[in-house]
């Protein structure tokens, strides 16, 4: 990421770096398929601060190990693993040593305080990198590594009862996975959002309804999940909840909330709440439930040296499930 701004004005250059060599407790892989995710288009056009200059973007990567640094045991040369968004963390604070080290005030992420996926050779510390479930390409792999796992965690966060009536607002990469465990846990699911090409794949996927984001579904809602960045559906969900549901923000970015009626929006012990990343322990238990489920994420692969273009795909609602970059 060159200088961060519209995307249609190249935020992104390509560029020829030195093969990068694994330090202590690192392993470095071959990257053969890498997600695009919204967070990746919020670090190029400057909705979020960049934390280091001409950052390699990417943290849904999906390849084999070909090099370990000092001290790396935990994988093989030739194991195929994942590269996620969290990185690292202290291990020391409150938040690390109460099983919450997703709030840690000094956790580092992928492709924003250290260079990602999208790129031929990625770096990873071995603590933080995912063995990945058997029976899924890598292009399928990808997307599971933060569409998913986030996704997850924004679900269990909306606290949807056993057999509940799930709104999914927004349907991209993320919502498209975790409709599919919805489902497939029992679910009813009814998905908001404003591309004609997303309410159809929801409907492919088994979803009871799929209609526009500012619409009202046809039934009341036990739970509801906003994967748009758009504040602005935080009122609609929430007039969508019935007395105690609860609305997750999954986004790390989100526009401004326009005021809330609290008779209308909030009273009969509603709940609103975010998402922050995810835990380690969030991601092992997805990775195992998406197995066990046999969760497919629907892809388009794209050669790598397009990341410009398919961000900007991305941005205009170009397209449908997910999209991962295939070097070479």
């Amino acid at each position: 990421m060159e200088r961060p701004g519209p995307i249609d004005g190249g935020p992104l250059r390509a560029v020829d770096l030195p093969e990068p060599e694994p330090g202590p407790g690192e392993v470095r892989v071959r990257v053969s398929a890498c997600g695009i995710c919204r967070t990746d288009l919020h670090l190029a056009e400057g909705d979020l601060n960049p934390r280091r200059p001409h950052t390699v973007p990417g943290h849904e990567a999906v390849g084999v190990v070909d090099a370990l640094g000092p001290d790396a045991a935990r994988f093989a040369i030739g194991d195929r693993i994942g590269i996620a968004w969290l990185r690292g963390t202290c291990g020391r604070c409150r938040w690390c040593r109460t099983g919450r080290e997703n709030l840690c005030l000094a956790a580092r992420f992928t492709g924003w305080d250290a260079d990602g996926g999208y790129a031929e050779r990625a770096l990873v510390p071995q603590a933080y990198a995912y063995r990945l479930p058997a029976g899924l390409t890598d292009a399928q792999a990808a997307p599971l590594l933060c569409a998913g796992i986030v996704g997850y965690r924004a679900w269990r966060r909306a606290e949807l009862p056993p057999g509940g009536r799930l709104g999914i607002y927004g349907f991209g990469a993320s919502a498209h996975v975790v409709a599919q465990v919805a489902i497939a846990q029992g679910a009813t699911v009814h998905v908001l959002t404003r591309s004609a090409a997303a309410r159809r794949l929801a409907l492919e996927l088994g979803c009871a309804s799929a209609g526009p984001a500012a619409a009202a579904p046809p039934e009341p809602l036990d739970a509801a999940i906003l994967f748009a960045p758009a504040g602005e559906l935080v009122p609609v969900a929430m007039r969508a909840l019935t007395a105690g549901g609860t609305l997750a923000v999954a986004g790390i970015h989100l526009s401004d909330i326009p005021r809330l009626d609290y008779a209308a929006e909030l009273f009969r012990e509603k709940q609103l709440r975010s998402v922050t990343a995810n835990t380690r322990a969030d991601g092992e238990e997805f990775l195992r439930l998406a197995a066990t489920l046999g969760v497919r994420p629907r892809v388009t692969e794209r050669p790598l040296d397009e990341a410009d273009r398919a961000l900007a795909d991305l941005a205009g609602d170009r397209i449908t499930g997910a999209a991962v970059l295939v070097p070479g």
